[in-house]
């Protein structure tokens, strides 16, 4: 390429911050430029896209971010984000930072020049040590897809163009940790294995669905579960009572109580999971928009049980029982639990995502009862110089 090429090149390429209401909305539109050949990108909603990014997400009461778009011949052609997170920093260290939002054609020069403004933003706020995607922490959308691009996402799970992961690792960044999804039939035949420790251990256990009555006071157990669950896993960051609520008031108008199930042992509250109907069954045919009739398509096919795959994203068993057959017959009984409910509702399949790759112990589960890992995202690291 001659000199008069790459000056022209550079010419036609700007990277503009994110300030104001207009910005974000092209902000918002950007994977719709991205994906428009895609035909399994699923667009999120916008309104929904809004709200999260807004000042109303209790993530911005203990991280800040800033955002980018990219624009080629004044056309939308990428963006990211850049975020400092403290809860991260008080388990990591005080020089770690993130990236997310990734979305970019697939230009080289464009994707650099983003990470490049994002590394600057990152940098000067004493970050060393970057990671990403995540949008906005771990405990929301996170990784590259690389692997599983022949099929849509589900709900809350993000999708990918196959070039993301060449171009981080020609900027300098290396795979961190993969986070993988299966997919399980529900009507799965129950191994021997699982017959018998749930047999052994069901005079200890007691099941449960969610009490509505009590949301507020169930949605808080839900959490301290789950953050002690999680405790020891790679990159946990605690969810704050702040979050948990949000995520609980989304869960209190989508989900059914008896999606939510509890297992308790000798009256504690020991174990969870949290089914969520695919609602991208029905984002698929609404191109990004709730209104006018958008709303009026999500709700008859929730009301007549017109969707018919799920996503499990949340569930855990306190750290107390891990390791032991106890743990193991209590991580069955949340798994099975909601299987007929899940039948007589029209749910035939479900997406058990995401798993840590090296989760041995969950990923021998799935095994055995016959789901298959289909999608495999990636997080990705870099340490500045």
């Amino acid at each position: 390429m001659n000199a008069n090429k790459k000056e022209a090149n550079a010419a036609s390429l700007t990277i503009r911050p994110v300030t104001s209401y207009q910005d974000m909305g092209k902000f918002i539109d950007v994977p719709w430029h991205i994906y428009s050949d895609d035909s399994r990108w699923i667009p999120p909603l916008r309104l929904e896209r809004r709200l999260h990014y807004s000042k109303f997400n209790p993530f911005f009461k203990h991280g800040e971010w800033q955002a980018w778009v990219a624009y080629k011949n004044n056309r939308p052609a990428g963006r990211i984000s850049a975020q400092i997170d403290s809860l991260h920093r008080q388990r990591y260290g005080a020089d770690t930072g993130h990236f997310g939002a990734l979305e970019c054609i697939n230009d080289p020069t464009v994707f650099s020049a983003l990470l490049l403004h994002a590394e600057a933003w990152l940098a000067a706020r004493h970050a060393r040590h970057i990671s990403g995607p995540f949008n906005l922490s771990i405990n929301q959308e996170c990784g590259v897809l690389v692997e599983g691009f022949d099929s849509p996402p589900v709900i809350m799970m993000p999708h990918s163009p196959k070039w993301y992961g060449a171009l981080l690792e020609s900027h300098g960044y290396q795979p961190a940790k993969d986070l993988l999804a299966y997919w399980v039939n529900v009507d799965f035949e129950k191994p021997r294995v699982m017959r018998t420790l749930i047999k052994k251990f069901s005079n200890q256990v007691r099941l449960r669905p969610l009490n509505r009555k009590k949301f507020n006071i169930e949605i808080e157990m839900l959490r301290n579960i789950f953050n002690d669950a999680w405790s020891e896993n790679w990159g946990f960051v605690p969810f704050t009572a702040a979050e948990f609520t949000e995520l609980g008031n989304s869960l209190r108008l989508l989900v059914p109580d008896d999606f939510i199930q509890i297992a308790e042992v000798n009256g504690m509250p020991a174990a969870f999971m949290v089914a969520l109907p695919n609602l991208n069954e029905v984002f698929a045919e609404l191109n990004g928009r709730l209104f006018p009739f958008g709303w009026l398509k999500l709700i008859k096919r929730l009301k007549f049980r017109k969707i018919h795959t799920a996503r499990i994203p949340l569930m855990g068993v306190r750290k107390q029982f891990h390791h032991t057959p106890l743990g193991m017959a209590l991580a069955f009984m949340v798994i099975d639990a909601p299987r007929q409910i899940g039948l007589n509702r029209g749910i035939k399949e479900v997406e058990m995502s995401w798993i840590l790759e090296d989760n041995k112990a969950m990923r021998g589960m799935l095994d055995s009862i016959g789901s298959k890992q289909y999608k495999r995202y990636r997080i990705y690291k870099k340490t500045l110089q």
